[in-house]
């Protein structure tokens, strides 16, 4: 009785193992890479280091203050006059100093260092950003096209196992010959091997994917069938380029660089130059038992404020030395930002004509798939009819199949394109995943039986493999 009371339980447990891993969008999979990715959670603490680098240097513009206390304890053997009894006493003190800068243009030179400090570290979490926007990006868009390539493959094989079946049939009635047998048999080995090797790239893929976000068996939201993919807006290389200059995080950072390269000369130059500060001091002194001059018990309270002035002369021509030295790292940060700023605006010139390329593909391959899907039909019925051979029937069918696949990998790839030119221009946002998780959409869920409700099976799509075809004698 007890294995039929716990029969239920079991089977909704197997159902629920059996359901198939919910799909995830693009957004979904970015949120979670976030709070996942060592390299993005890396920049991050690097970010929080960096704020707090530079706010070290806020410091050397502000009072220091220093609690100071001492206790002792001193003897006197008298030696002259003699006869007179050794004796000791203590002393103790107690005290605060505090020093506030007037005048010092290296604390200054770092104080302005510091907020620069700040601006680079916003700039560097950016790219960090905006580099997990395309890595989660392509190995979303990489494991669709995978599973579109072993789709396609394996629609192809069950194509070619239809055209095996049909060229054993009319060998085995005598309207064919074993040469067509064999070029199908032959086909048919190919597009298993093809299979075997998709089936084992969606599997990297997937692994790549579930790494990168930290959730394992992801499955992404495929492709809508009938999107049409975003055009280039604005549609002017220069316009792309100029943003890039702008706003691009890397040449801000090389610009960043050059102001603290400047400052850090001026600090070199402040060797030169004289310091002032305010200093001020509170101390309260007791003496048990004596002074060394005094056997009398006293206590008394020390209070100074005044000004120290310190004028550097000569250092060993250090500070000479290091002024060169700094004025050499200035041109250095200089010649940076120029290389940064050639460097982008090639980057995004080849992005920008990628993605227009990618475009011209996408009509190209469709206008392709079309004539390609013709073809095949023609040359069915023309094999059907007598005047085309099963090879043209298998050709015809690989191309149809090809062109498909290069066709999805295309729309993908303009999709990653679209992203990568604007990291390549520095204006990527994570917003703008948006525009391309709308165009994605959630897969179908399985269809019902109406007896039971639960859902039927799904058609096998890869076919048996056909037994080998008699040989000739």
């Amino acid at each position: 009785m007890k294995t039929f009371r716990l029969l239920p339980l079991t089977l909704a447990i197997g159902a629920a193992l059996a359901l198939p891993a919910q799909a995830q969008s693009l957004l979904e999979l970015y949120d979670a890479a976030r709070g996942h990715d060592a390299a993005f959670q890396a920049a991050k603490s690097q970010y929080e280091a960096n704020l707090s680098k530079a706010d070290q240097a806020k410091s050397a513009l502000l009072p220091t203050v220093n609690l100071t206390a001492g206790a002792s304890n001193s003897r006197i053997d008298y030696q002259e006059p003699a006869g007179q009894p050794a004796r000791s006493f203590d002393n103790q003190n107690v005290g605060i100093n505090a020093t506030q800068p007037l005048y010092r243009s290296a604390n200054y030179a770092s104080y302005q260092q510091g907020t620069r400090q700040t601006e680079l570290a916003e700039a560097q979490l950016q790219t960090a950003e905006q580099d997990l926007v395309v890595r989660v990006s392509q190995a979303y868009f990489d494991v669709l096209a995978a599973q579109d390539s072993l789709a396609f493959v394996q629609a192809q094989k069950a194509a070619v196992a239809e055209q095996l079946a049909s060229a054993r049939r009319n060998f085995e009635v005598g309207t064919a010959t074993i040469t067509d047998t064999r070029e199908a048999q032959a086909r048919y080995d190919l597009v298993t091997a093809q299979e075997i090797a998709a089936d084992n790239d969606l599997r990297v893929k997937k692994l790549a994917l579930d790494q990168l976000v930290g959730k394992p068996d992801t499955s992404p939201y495929p492709l809508a069938p009938a999107s049409t993919l975003p055009a280039l807006a604005p549609q002017d290389v220069n316009t792309w380029v100029q943003q890039g200059q702008e706003q691009h995080p890397a040449i801000r950072q090389a610009r960043l660089a050059v102001e603290i390269a400047e400052y850090e000369t001026d600090k070199a130059k402040a060797g030169h130059k004289p310091t002032l500060d305010l200093t001020a001091s509170h101390s309260i002194n007791r003496n048990v038992g004596g002074t060394a001059l005094s056997s009398t018990d006293s206590r008394y309270a020390l209070t100074t404020v005044g000004v120290q002035f310190n004028m550097p002369l000569f250092a060993g021509f250090a500070t000479q030395n290091r002024v060169k030295e700094t004025l050499a790292l200035e041109d250095k940060a200089r010649a940076d930002l120029d290389a940064a700023q050639r460097n982008i605006a090639q980057a995004t010139r080849s992005a920008y004509f990628g993605v227009v390329s990618g475009l011209g593909q996408v009509k190209a391959l469709e206008a392709a798939e079309a004539s390609s899907q013709s073809a095949l039909d023609a040359n069915k019925l023309g094999y059907q009819v007598g005047v085309r051979i099963n090879i043209d029937v298998l050709n015809s069918q690989s191309q149809l199949f090809d062109t498909k696949a290069k066709l999805a990998k295309a729309r993908y790839d303009v999709l990653v394109g679209g992203l990568k030119l604007r990291q390549a221009n520095g204006t990527l946002k994570s917003e703008d995943l948006q525009g391309v998780n709308s165009l994605l959409t959630p897969p179908a869920p399985p269809a019902e039986t109406p007896a039971t409700g639960a859902p039927a099976a799904a058609p096998a799509t890869t076919p048996t493999t056909p037994a080998a075809p008699a040989q000739s004698k």
